[in-house]
């Protein structure tokens, strides 16, 4: 039997899951009022900041229990559709996004901070990033998902892992409704990350291309230690992860 999530009553929840599963469903509607103010929003982001693509993007419609299954109903759209977010009276737009807990020997996770030329501008995070529909006659299901996660990790910090290395590790539901899948990957050296981060801010420098991270640190502890914004899952996610350290 199916039930849907209660609206939320904090901020950020953490949900209990034990598995996921992805159902695709048809965009949201929107009047052509809607659909105009839309892209007036978009436009005015643009100019202000050119480095925004208005390429694929998933929202989330709806989101319930089977049992101990997590069940998502999803659309594609792009990402102009988040410029609703800022028009009254739109239909709410809640994206679906992935990350990787990235543990260290020194008993931490990697975070970073995002650049200048992201939608975030300084806003501290897990390595990660809003998941894509898939392409072809792929099918968005939990393996896609841990490989766009893999993809992100590699993009961002220049670690490379692979999905069957990945643990389902929580599940969120914050702002606007957002839900933030979030994975564990395997234990690696601090200096190893370290080096393979600068690595790839090197060959992206080189090549022209601004870092999406322009910071990482490895942080053991419920915050980052910045009066940067942060994501608004990394506060309890820190505190779940080393309060599974305690009791391991």
């Amino acid at each position: 039997m199916t039930s849907s999530l209660p609206a939320p009553s904090d901020p950020l929840e953490v949900l209990e899951v034990a598995t996921l599963r992805l159902v695709e469903t048809n965009q949201p509607t929107l009047s052509p009022e809607h659909r105009a103010a839309m892209d007036v929003v978009w436009a005015k982001a643009v100019q202000a900041n050119p480095d925004l693509f208005d390429g694929p993007a998933v929202v989330c419609n709806a989101a319930g229990y089977d049992g101990d299954t997590l069940i998502l109903s999803w659309a594609p759209v792009t990402y102009r559709h988040f410029a609703l977010r800022r028009v009254p009276g739109a239909p709410r737009v809640s994206s679906v996004f992935v990350t990787i807990a990235q543990p260290t020997d020194a008993g931490g996770l990697v975070v970073g901070r995002m650049s200048a030329s992201t939608a975030a501008p300084g806003r501290w995070q897990l390595p990660g990033g809003n998941v894509e529909p898939p392409t072809g006659t792929g099918a968005l299901d939990e393996t896609e998902l841990r490989s766009q996660a893999c993809r992100e990790l590699a993009e961002e910090v220049g670690v490379h892992a692979t999905p069957k290395d990945l643990t389902l590790w929580a599940v969120t539901r914050g702002e606007n409704g957002n839900i933030g899948v979030h994975y564990e990957a395997p234990r690696l050296p601090q200096q190893t990350v370290r080096e393979r981060y600068e690595a790839l801010v090197r060959v992206e420098t080189a090549a022209g291309h601004t870092p999406e991270l322009d910071r990482i640190t490895v942080v053991d502890g419920a915050a980052t230690g910045s009066e940067d914004p942060q994501a608004d899952y990394l506060e309890a996610l820190l505190h779940r992860y080393k309060a599974s350290r305690r009791s391991s």
